[in-house]
């Protein structure tokens, strides 16, 4: 697929995309080495989507701020064929909005369905723009596979074209559109990149030895806000050593916002009468 088909395909089509084999087995165990260290030594990190089974919150496991953790992670949000599509979508300043990884581990539970960041608590609707639409993208999301994708092991499912309703589902949009949802299962190695508005959930892992680890990276428009604090989260020498890409995407290269004049003293000396 051409890159205008990839993003006609999340745009107006399924709402993803799979591409295939993009990154090697040598790439996938340095990243999974650093993460599996990362899982045992950090305590329970907060994810907004973990699914109502509370006894068993600590069987998903999430990895935030990736680019200090390893160069390997600095490469794979820089990949290729990823600039070149997400570009497109979100326009060629698009910025970084987080990287991190989940874990599912054996016996872990699934997600409710939900749709991401900055659309994330899109239930409060009087808070979103009059007429927000579909038509806009505010989100482009990137799966690595860090593992194969089975049913057995919780591989994602997706909503088709659920992107254009642009609303967040409630339990009725769940049982309506049920029949028409399908499972991302891949092999390790594959991506799967797709719109955040698009509904979607990591399902239960019902395997007894097997852990679901993937890479999730949200991209945004350059305005707006990311959800991890890049500039003041990414260490100095990561941000030394960064490509001209790494700096676009860690916001280095918007200038806002920013204080456009000097603040007055906190008497009121200075203010206008």
């Amino acid at each position: 697929m051409s890159v205008e088909a990839y993003c006609d395909e999340l745009m107006d089509g399924k709402g993803y995309v799979l591409i295939r084999s993009v990154f090697s087995a040598n790439e996938l165990a340095q990243a999974n080495r650093i993460i599996e260290r990362c899982i045992a030594d950090e305590e329970q990190k907060v994810t907004h989507f973990q699914g109502a089974n509370k006894d068993k919150m600590h069987l998903q496991k999430r990895v935030w701020n990736l680019l200090n953790k390893g160069e390997i992670f600095v490469q794979m949000v820089q990949q290729p064929i990823v600039m070149d599509i997400v570009g497109r979508f979100l326009g060629s300043e698009f910025c970084l909005g987080s990287i991190a990884a989940n874990c599912i581990l054996p016996g872990g539970p699934g997600q409710e369905p939900h749709i991401d960041y900055p659309y994330w608590d899109m239930y409060k609707k009087d808070s979103f723009p009059h007429n927000i639409n579909h038509s806009y993208p505010l989100n482009c999301q990137v799966t690595i596979l860090l593992n194969d994708f089975t049913e057995q092991n919780g591989a994602t499912s997706v909503f088709p074209y659920t992107q254009k309703l642009c609303r967040y589902p409630d339990e009725q949009d769940i049982q309506s559109y049920c029949d028409q949802m399908e499972r991302m299962t891949g092999k390790a190695g594959d991506i799967a990149i797709f719109y955040g508005l698009t509904w979607h959930n990591a399902m239960p892992n019902l395997t007894s030895d097997q852990t679901r680890s993937a890479i999730l990276i949200q991209y945004l428009p350059k305005f707006v806000k990311p959800m991890e604090d890049q500039k003041t989260g990414v260490n100095s020498e990561v941000i030394d050593s960064a490509t001209p890409m790494l700096k676009q995407l860690l916001g280095f290269d918007y200038p806002y916002p920013k204080i456009l004049d000097k603040a007055k003293a906190a008497n009121t000396e200075g203010r206008v009468k």
